[in-house]
């Protein structure tokens, strides 16, 4: 893969924030072209080889609720072949067995490309009983399982990813309808990962376009409505602490990204619509060197955000506005209720979520549940209640009631 290098970035304490890459090339071979030494060049090349020992150390997480069948099956298909790809699903098990139809699915197609997987279901209560023997009851519910909510599916993904011994964890939305996309994104987190400057590391895209139809054509839009109001606030945010106005955060709701797994297990989550907003915030409150620092390791070492533009069109599942309203709701509210937001913001925040008639005057958005990082498990206790047996050569797990 041919990547530009980044032309930009800004700190935010320890957090180097990279402008947006673009893709140059999708295969740029095996052999490393010693032009691409040279100081003064602006795309670097990452060989095959690169690009497959971080492929063999990643676990590419889909979490799946209710989603179409045809639709998990091309995700599957345009992961590449040593990724291991971690299916978390909460989808339904009554009249008809959702989960039972996505193993199936899953177990199909692996079958015929010789692939490992991990499919397991979020309700699981050896799951739930897993993360409370390590020390981690904090997604639990009344019942005593885990909680339903895609943070809550992305935090047990990173968990068994972490217990399989990756290094590093990427994230793919199970509504895609593009498999080729699912194939660069991931090429995309490679390549980043391969080059990273720090061992603290993340990787987000921004979709080219997102194709619509407007009367009887197809658009290409650049930035969905929820997009545009996020970044426009976290922009906003990171200004006032800086002092410099800046448009550099350009992927606010980024459902598909990767992390490093020493940043994966550092990080904080927040659960509902907010989890890939809240990474940007979390990483300031934490390493934005104005509240103190639980981690010296990360700020010595610092965080490096990639950005980058990928060259397929993103389709997705349209949801409607109800869902979109939940979004911004979700992603604003994470802003709104850090220690770090000013009152400015604040006050711009409620006038803007009383524009798009989400809240009513002398409401405050509501304040998602926060998970604590998963640095705190015993990996030890976990791995062992899971009982997984031979895990480098694990054909599949699958784990139910």
């Amino acid at each position: 893969m041919r990547l530009e290098l980044p032309r930009h970035a800004e700190r935010f304490g320890a957090n180097i924030i990279h402008d947006i890459q673009k893709v140059y090339e999708l295969d740029a071979g095996n052999v490393i072209d010693q032009q691409f030494s040279d100081p003064f060049h602006v795309v670097q090349q990452v060989s095959a080889e690169q690009l497959h020992e971080v492929e063999s150390q990643m676990a590419i997480i889909i979490p799946v609720k209710n989603e179409r069948l045809r639709l998990l099956e091309g995700i599957l298909y345009g992961i590449p072949h040593y990724c291991l790809p971690i299916i978390v699903s909460n989808s339904s098990r009554n009249e008809i067995d959702r989960f039972r139809l996505e193993q199936n699915v899953v177990e199909n197609y692996c079958r015929f490309a010789k692939k490992n997987y991990l499919l397991v279901h979020q309700k699981d209560p050896v799951l739930a009983l897993a993360f409370e023997k390590a020390g981690y009851p904090h997604m639990h519910d009344e019942a005593g399982l885990l909680r339903n909510g895609k943070a809550e599916g992305m935090l047990l993904g990173i968990a068994l990813a972490r217990a399989m011994g990756k290094k590093y964890v990427g994230f793919i939305d199970a509504d895609n309808y593009f498999p080729g996309g699912v194939f660069e994104y991931v090429r995309i987190y490679s390549a980043t990962m391969a080059k990273a400057g720090s061992d603290y590391a993340m990787t987000r895209i921004l979709w080219h376009s997102k194709p619509k139809i407007v009367d009887d054509q197809l658009f290409f839009a650049k930035y969905g409505r929820v997009s545009r109001i996020t970044n426009n606030y976290l922009n906003l945010f990171a200004s006032q602490h800086t002092g410099f106005e800046t448009s550099i955060l350009k992927t606010g709701n980024a459902g598909e990204h990767a992390l490093s797994m020493p940043l994966a297990l550092e990080l904080d989550y927040s659960a509902g619509f907010s989890v890939e907003t809240y990474h940007f915030i979390n990483m300031f409150e934490k390493f934005g060197g104005i509240l103190p620092c639980p981690c010296p390791d990360v700020m010595k070492s610092g965080v490096h955000i990639y950005q980058v533009e990928s060259r397929n069109p993103h389709l997705h599942e349209a949801k409607g506005d109800e869902h979109l309203h939940e979004m911004i709701e979700y992603s604003l509210a994470v802003i709104y209720h850090s220690p770090l937001c000013m009152p400015a913001l604040k006050q711009e925040i409620l006038e803007e979520l009383h524009r798009q008639k989400i809240l009513e005057l002398g409401q405050e958005p509501l304040r998602p549940r926060i998970y604590p990082s998963l640095k705190t498990i015993d990996w030890n206790i976990f791995s062992g209640h899971l009982d997984f047996s031979d895990i480098s050569n694990v054909q599949h797990t699958f784990i139910q009631n």
